[in-house]
């Protein structure tokens, strides 16, 4: 797996969401964007980890800062776990994982003694600027929120 790099652009997107409407991350200059990867709609990791960014998102909206989760999960399923778990951001279908494939972000994996390629869960900041600020490759689902606010704090308030 190979990152972009910390300071160049962040690779471009246009993916759907979980309502159907194309969400471009070139539209989003001037705020700061959280982009993380997960794995799998609805499974406990991802749950914890969302909710984590649901209660906390009047705090990403003050740090002019706009999150995005994106899986290789099909919009329906997308549509099931934000109506389940009252999710207040957008999860956006990378169902080829061409943009997991872009960001380095898909390989090989290891669960329960097998392995298959899917997605790591790594995180990305984008400054306003449009340029890769930081990569967090080491998520930890239920610090996850807290981890990427005090970052955004600290870095790019």
């Amino acid at each position: 797996m190979e990152f972009p790099k910390i300071g160049n652009m962040a690779p471009v997107f246009s993916l759907p969401n979980q309502r159907g409407e194309t969400i471009k991350l070139k539209d989003l200059r001037g705020k700061n964007v959280v982009i993380y990867f997960y794995p799998k709609a609805s499974t406990p990791g991802c749950t914890v980890q969302a909710c984590g960014i649901r209660d906390t998102a009047k705090d990403f909206k003050k740090l002019n800062t706009v999150v995005l989760g994106l899986s290789p999960d099909p919009v329906a399923r997308l549509v099931k776990f934000t109506d389940k778990q009252g999710l207040n951001f957008d999860l956006l279908s990378d169902e080829g994982h061409n943009i997991a494939d872009k960001y380095g972000v898909w390989g090989l994996k290891k669960f329960m003694g097998r392995e298959f390629d899917g997605i790591h869960r790594i995180t990305f900041i984008v400054g306003e600027d449009g340029r890769l600020k930081h990569i967090f490759e080491k998520v930890k689902t239920k610090s996850h929120h807290d981890d990427v606010l005090a970052y955004i704090k600290e870095h790019l308030a």
